[in-house]
């Protein structure tokens, strides 16, 4: 099977593979695309939480990014985990130099277990200027509400907070719904000219580590393969409420999500 796009991933490793750039390697490939990689942190974490963080240095950093898109053009480029202002700095000075211009960020800020992996500092800059080069921003509801001060209760909230990120100048906005107390999941999506919410039955389970690198990597995924960015965001929300549906149980908190069982994707979502 020959790869149908090629997808470039700039986030943090997770040691316990249910999130960061392992969890995005497993979704691109299980969705018939090739993954490439620049990593900007190395986590020590297991599903109980996080030990440690430490920093790649933002030029090496940059170096992974130029050199692998000289040889290797992405069709999508997806970004996570972003901890300091200057990693981005450096990530959006990198992206000035190639030509991919679909690029989905998922503003990781939280850990699954409470974690806070980005600065403050770091923060400011990504909103007053990474969002602006980007395709897309999935925030889930803490992201959203911190990035915009506001109570998210409910999707009406989820659709204000939206607003407010598109005047901040970003294009598209994905409000992910999954922490709000309801028996339907619904993620929306804003743009200056539509609202659309996609819903999906809420799974309960305890595993749910690596969800949003999960949804904004198949998104990304599917968006590369040509699909419009609306429906890629359908897809890809389908894409994790299939890999929550297999209730993997591994490890003692919140465990990971089963890739795997989402290979069938690829044959019931075209």
């Amino acid at each position: 099977m020959k790869p149908k796009s090629k997808v470039l991933i700039i986030a943090g490793s997770d040691s316990s593979g249910g999130a960061g750039i392992q969890a995005d390697i497993k979704t691109v490939t299980t969705l018939g695309s090739y993954a490439m990689t620049a990593i900007t942190a190395v986590t020590t974490q297991n599903t109980t939480g996080v030990k440690s963080i430490v920093s790649i240095n933002p030029k090496e950093i940059s170096k992974q990014i130029l050199f692998t898109c000289k040889d290797i053009k992405p069709d999508v480029i997806k970004i996570g985990m972003l901890h300091s202002s200057n990693v981005i700095k450096s990530v959006i000075s990198s992206l000035n130099k190639i030509k991919t211009k679909k690029i989905i960020l998922d503003p990781v800020m939280f850990a699954k277990g409470g974690a806070k992996l980005i600065s403050n500092k770091a923060i400011e800059i990504l909103k007053s200027k990474l969002i602006k080069k980007v395709t897309l921003i999935t925030p889930n509801i803490p992201e959203a509400e911190f990035l915009t001060k506001i109570k998210i209760k409910n999707s009406e909230d989820m659709i204000y907070a939206a607003n407010i990120l598109l005047t901040l100048g970003a294009k598209n906005v994905l409000v992910k719904g999954g922490h709000l107390n309801s028996k339907i999941i619904q993620d929306v999506f804003v743009s200056k000219k539509k609202i659309m919410i996609f819903k999906n039955k809420k799974i309960t389970t305890k595993n749910t580590h690596g969800t949003g690198c999960t949804l904004s990597t198949a998104i990304a995924t599917f968006f590369s393969c040509g699909k419009p960015l609306k429906k890629s965001c359908e897809l890809g929300t389908k894409y994790v409420n299939n890999a929550l549906g297999s209730k993997l149980n591994y490890g003692k908190g919140q465990g990971p999500i089963n890739h795997l069982n989402s290979i069938i994707i690829n044959k019931k979502f075209r």
